[in-house]
């Protein structure tokens, strides 16, 4: 279903099946209990609640469904036939807004947030999944396709006022959101730095055909007399995993495991991912890799397996922590799940899951930091004011990068 598609990118890898996994040790009457209990609850809701056009069967349930979800983790969500049939009746409708690192969900009390990426100006408003959207800049959201139009359109810097009730929160609360750019292309910068060997190479994501763009700006460095490379995966939300097994297969030998799956009890997923059997250029030279806290997913992989094999030396700060894994399950009558099913490994078995890759080099960075490297990797669009700003400013990860 094309719809499903846009709720995948925020969180880059997915399995291709769910695993068989064994159920909890509850005792068998536990179920009965606790289904029963749930029942009564739904039946004194029925009857007694004032709203009748609310406690039709179906929208209870799937409320109920959509906080079972989300109470497991932030990645899992039960996805609304509202929003099923909103993608049908006009497929070009793309609930994702990467600007925001928000996607939009359609139920039949209005709009909501059904997902929220990991790295994005959402994530660091605390907005959450399943809250309700009461407001835009002041303005009630109630036709879906002009809301979405109207935000994919703003310019980076500009910001966007969502006024959001979520399910915990006793009252609504205001968030400004910055729009980012989107970059359209994974690498964004590829050049040699003043000494003329040492390369850099921004890696933006891990989307599309990053791994064919990898390549190009590694023959090109190379050709002009690269040594070494400074590889910056900082505010990289991760992206596609074979891509991301391609772009290790060019620093690492032909058919060596990276990345391994493993499910509930520790119990290993399917054969580990291996680079390419074939490797066109050896390169061997010294390599660092930037992260930051919002290095995620794929980023995160590939600087920890470079990281356990001695590959590359980490620098930074210690990364965002997301190394699940999501399948989308339809459930029928147009409902699906996003399920996280599993966790990813490096081959020393680590998992960035909940902790993140730790540096081998840490560095500092402060909030002034963090707002000027926003700024210099969207350099050649800033005002004159954006401008002003990074006068003067020393990338504090490059410096350490550069002098290791």
């Amino acid at each position: 279903m094309r719809w499903l598609l846009p709720l995948l990118i925020p969180l880059a890898v997915l399995a291709d099946e769910a695993p068989k996994a064994a159920t909890p040790p509850d005792p068998d009457e536990a179920a009965y209990a606790a289904i029963e209990r749930f029942v009564k609850v739904l039946e004194q809701v029925r009857q007694r609640h004032p709203d009748a056009d609310k406690v039709a069967y179906d929208r209870l349930v799937n409320h109920a469904l959509e906080g079972m979800l989300s109470s497991l983790d932030p990645f899992s969500s039960f996805i609304h036939p509202e929003m099923a049939r909103a993608m049908e009746a006009d497929p070009k409708l793309d609930p994702y807004l990467p600007a925001l690192g928000l996607t939009l969900g359609l139920r039949d009390d209005g709009v909501y947030i059904s997902n929220v990426a990991p790295v994005s100006p959402a994530s660091r408003a605390g907005l959450l999944p399943g809250s309700g959207i009461l407001g835009i800049n002041g303005r009630k959201p109630e036709e879906l396709p002009v809301l979405l139009t109207s935000l994919r359109n703003q310019a980076p810097g500009t910001k966007t006022s969502f006024t959001v009730k979520a399910e915990t929160a006793p009252k609504p609360i205001t968030a400004d959101l910055t729009h980012v750019a989107v970059e359209e292309r994974a690498v964004t910068e590829a050049r040699l730095l003043a000494d003329n060997s040492t390369g850099y190479i921004r890696l933006a994501s891990f989307m599309g055909n990053c791994a064919r763009e990898m390549e190009a700006a590694l023959d090109e460095l190379e050709d002009k007399g690269m040594k070494r490379l400074i590889l910056d995966l900082r505010g990289n939300p991760g992206g596609d995993l074979h891509q991301t097994v391609q772009i290790l297969g060019f620093f690492l030998p032909p058919d060596t495991a990276v990345v391994t799956t493993k499910g509930r009890g520790g119990e290993v997923l399917g054969e580990p991912l291996k680079t390419p059997e074939k490797q066109r250029r050896k390169r061997e030279y010294p390599i660092n890799v930037l992260i930051d806290r919002m290095s995620a997913s794929a980023s995160e992989l590939t600087a920890g397996t470079l990281q356990d094999l001695k590959r590359a030396v980490i620098v930074g700060e210690t990364s965002y922590g997301k190394g699940s894994v999501q399948n989308i399950i339809p459930m029928g009558g147009g409902t699906a799940l996003r399920l996280t099913i599993a966790t990813y490994h490096t081959p020393s078995g680590n998992t960035p899951h909940k902790k993140g890759i730790t540096p081998d080099v840490k560095v500092n960075f402060t909030d002034g930091d963090r707002e000027k490297l926003e700024l210099a990797f969207r350099k050649a669009s800033l005002t004159a004011e954006e401008a002003k700003k990074l006068e003067g400013w020393e990338d504090p990860g490059m410096k350490a990068a550069e002098g290791k």
